[in-house]
């Protein structure tokens, strides 16, 4: 693994953006994750990672982003579960970190269907699965909309974007910023478990 080689973390965050809403989450995990020292991260969209498969094989955790139609994953991060069948036949993610984060428009959109789809694949690949530690935000009288969190999701970062918005304006910057935590949470366990992962 590359930590060993140059003490510098690699993740790899893997996703798929249908309107641009889901890049901009993506971004906001990278940026998160790059606040750890050390760490270096790679977005690669879907489209991409047959490509640049080099690099996830190479990262201590990958982070899979996907939106959410249709209450499922979009069918192109549908594609890549299923082309990464040879890297799980051959192990090759095996004791990576692993995390992962949705979009959709409305409120609910049944995401949770969608992390649920994402952390059961990183099970069949023997990933260890890293979710949201914070509390849930918005949930009483005091709270807000600015809350992180503010969607209540533990499995992985959740954002709603507004159907009517462009990805300049949405997700909300509370969306953001929790997808941010979670990259970062994700960059300090892949910093602690590197060497876990190596002697696999």
């Amino acid at each position: 693994m590359s930590h060993g080689l140059n003490n510098q973390t690699q993740i790899a965050v893997v996703y798929h953006s249908g309107y641009g809403h889901t890049k901009a989450q993506a971004e906001a995990v990278a940026r998160g994750a790059e606040s750890i020292p050390g760490t270096r991260v790679s977005l690669i969209p879907v489209a991409e990672a047959e490509a640049r498969a080099a690099e996830i094989d190479a990262a201590d955790a990958v982070v899979f982003g996907a939106p959410t139609y249709m209450g499922s994953v979009s069918a192109p991060f549908k594609a890549f579960m299923d082309w990464s069948s040879k890297a799980w036949f051959a192990r090759q993610w095996k004791n990576k970190i692993a995390a992962g984060f949705t979009n959709s428009g409305s409120q609910s959109g049944d995401k949770l269907n969608t992390l649920v789809q994402l952390a059961i694949f990183a099970a069949q690949h023997g990933m260890i699965w890293i979710g949201v530690d914070l509390l849930p935000g918005n949930n009483s009288s005091k709270g807000s909309v600015h809350d992180l969190n503010r969607l209540g999701g533990f499995l992985g970062a959740m954002a709603q974007s507004d159907v009517d918005a462009g990805p300049d304006q949405a997700p909300t910057d509370s969306d953001r910023k929790t997808a941010e935590h979670l990259g970062r949470r994700v960059a300090e366990f892949a910093r602690r478990l590197a060497p876990v992962a190596e002697a696999a």
